[in-house]
């Protein structure tokens, strides 16, 4: 397995591996795993958002954040999981799933 030299990096490995996100924004309730996550997302709350959905009226600061948010419209949904098959709209929703299947596979070798 990794070594670690802190306790601290060893819990935020483990939080990565489970999908654990203690870290909430305020704001809009979004959770994060790693404080410096949280941090980035609420500057993104002063951000102009010039970019707005034709269709909900959703806005976003950065026109790719936008065509991102497009495919939940249109049903696209090209990132599939190679373990289950299941397909998602974007990539970062993808690899969130994909813990699910290391938690599985980590328990298993420990004996959880």
């Amino acid at each position: 397995g990794k070594r670690f030299g802190h306790g601290a990096t060893l819990a935020k490995h483990r939080r990565l591996h489970l999908g654990l996100q203690p870290h909430r924004c305020g704001e809009c309730g979004r959770a994060f795993g790693l404080r410096s996550a949280l941090a980035r997302h609420q500057r993104a709350h002063g951000e102009e958002r010039p970019f707005a959905c034709g269709e909900c009226g959703q806005a976003f600061a950065l026109r790719s954040n936008l065509a991102l948010h497009r495919r939940t419209h249109a049903g696209e949904r090209p990132y599939r999981c190679g373990e289950c098959g299941k397909a998602f709209g974007m990539s970062s929703t993808l690899v969130t799933h994909e813990r699910v299947h290391l938690e599985e596979a980590h328990g298993a070798a420990q004996g959880w």
